[in-house]
């Protein structure tokens, strides 16, 4: 079972809006409910200070829920010289894989395929580039027995792994290890479970305006209430739409773009695809196993400049990179009839002067000029717990608060347990591999229900009881919310379809039912 103090629920939020509307004292205020935000929360809450979190839309609604599911050990920036930024992306993996959210993050083979067309030496540099991996994750003390080393691994092995990969001509594969999340979106909401467990606020559907180092307006979306609180001080972290909050802001946004695919075409993947992008040594198109029978293959790295749109659209050219790329491996190649759906995110990169945006530092930064709001922007989903971490000492500093030290190393997310303990349980795989511990609570909410354990729709491993859940526990308010971060159902439109009724229902069944 869980604590019913992490539990977020519409009861929890009027009281909590009554409380801010009335204008009982905060410490810090939180403008933006992503990764960040959700993780700031967290940080300055487990140190006994007042916080209070407002969302626009709701959690993960931004870039948060638009990644590629995995978290990286820094390979990436290693090979392009990067290396502090590489380092804290293991030593935060690390910290997430056997600290705070085991059974959130599990390992996951990465293959890239060998053909005849990479030679010797490109081959020798992929292969010393893993171990160089290998060394990081030694050095940051992730052992072996959580990610294993890399390795050099036979042709039979790359096509049990990734049946459809191109045969011809195929003489192994380069493997290395890296953490896959079960979804992005539920990391956010556990983090920001376990922020409401230490007393912070979590107000989605409320937003920011007129924002200063010390105050904000607030508007309640749904009944259009405003009211101007006070703080001992604001930090922004609105990711993508920093600059909206605080306009002395200069970002770059940068698009990435995903495919999805049916697993089936892709034959039963059971790793994560590297395929090399031509004519690039360091970049890479990943074809990635994902929950509800589904591939995803991604990213890009566009300029995305203009208006920030709150759901960003996958353009014509990515779409037609990604199959280009995949078709150097895959066979027989996929086309655009065999795409389901497409997702694309906005990276908050801080604007530092003309260049293509793959080449601006995905470091994040904290911006505090000693006037406006504090301000967190750029860095990657891995490295969260670090830059909500630096974006709290800063605002402690700022506002000379009475707080502890950090502690979210060694905080769990609601639902952690030991990969032991999560292989012990009864529940069904599929629930425990979502919640955690926690899968205990959904097969309990599912009994109550006359069709909790029953799939919401053929072909879909969601049961009624999960959107229960996420209503009663999770700060669901809406079918969006159910269907498009909750679980990821919205992802494919014909599967959306299929699930709206059984959604609404389940929402009016259950929006005003406590947890317990």
């Amino acid at each position: 079972m869980t604590d019913a103090s992490s539990a977020l629920h519409a009861g929890r939020r009027q009281r909590e809006l009554e409380s801010v509307w009335n204008g009982d004292a905060i410490d810090v205020l939180v403008v933006g409910g992503g990764i960040t935000g959700a993780g700031i929360a967290l940080d300055a809450a487990s140190r006994g200070l007042r916080v209070v979190l407002v969302e626009k839309h709701d959690l993960a609604f931004g870039t948060s829920r638009w990644s590629s599911k995995l978290v990286h050990g820094g390979l990436r920036y290693l090979a392009s010289g990067q290396l502090a930024i590489a380092y804290e992306s293991a030593a935060e993996r690390g910290i997430l894989m056997t600290r705070t959210a085991p059974h959130l993050v599990r390992p996951l083979p990465q293959i890239v395929p060998l053909y005849p067309s990479q030679s010797r030496t490109g081959e020798a540099i992929i292969r010393a580039g893993l171990s160089m991996g290998d060394v990081l994750r030694a050095i940051v003390g992730t052992a072996a027995s959580v990610l294993p080393r890399a390795d050099r691994i036979s042709r039979a092995d790359v096509v049990s792994a990734a049946p459809t990969v191109r045969r011809t001509g195929l003489r192994g594969g380069a493997r290395s290890w890296d953490g896959q999340l079960v979804d992005d979106a539920r990391l956010v909401v556990a983090v920001a479970r376990t922020s409401a467990k230490f007393g912070a606020s979590i107000l989605t559907g409320v937003s920011a305006s007129q924002v200063d180092r010390t105050s904000a307006v607030l508007r309640d979306e749904a009944t259009g209430e405003t009211t101007r609180v006070r703080a001992r001080v604001v930090i922004n972290a609105a990711g993508v739409w920093a600059a909206e909050v605080d306009p002395r802001i200069s970002l770059r946004p940068s698009r990435g773009t995903h495919l999805v695919f049916d697993a089936a075409s892709f034959g039963g993947l059971t790793c994560s695809l590297a395929v090399p992008v031509p004519g690039e040594r360091t970049r890479f198109v990943f074809a990635l196993p994902a929950p509800l029978g589904r591939v995803y293959v991604g990213l890009t790295d566009e300029a995305a400049a203009g208006p920030v749109p709150d759901v960003p659209v996958a353009t014509e050219s990515e779409i037609d990179f990604l199959l280009d790329v995949l078709a150097t491996v895959i066979s027989p190649a996929l086309s655009r009839a065999d795409v389901i759906g497409t997702f694309a995110g906005l990276r908050p990169l801080l604007d530092s002067g003309d260049g293509p945006s793959s080449d601006l530092s995905r470091r994040h930064a904290v911006l505090d000029d000693g006037d406006g709001p504090i301000g967190i922007v750029g860095g990657k989903l891995t490295t969260y717990r670090l830059m909500a971490q630096h974006a709290t000492d800063a605002a402690v500093r700022a506002a000379r608060l009475s707080a502890v030290g950090c502690r979210t190393t060694s905080i769990p997310l609601v639902g952690a347990a030991t990969r032991a303990v999560l292989n012990e349980m009864r529940e069904p795989a599929t629930l425990v591999r979502r919640y955690g511990a926690e899968a205990t609570l959904v097969r309990a909410l599912a009994e109550t229900m006359s069709d909790g354990m029953a799939p919401i729709a053929d072909g879909i491993d969601v049961c009624a009881a999960e959107l229960a859940f996420s209503v009663r526990y999770e700060g669901a308010r809406t079918v969006a919310d159910l269907l498009d971060r909750r679980t990821r159902i919205g992802l494919v439109e014909a599967d959306r379809v299929r699930t709206v009724s059984v959604a609404k229902r389940v929402l009016d069944d259950h929006l005003d039912s406590p947890a317990r």
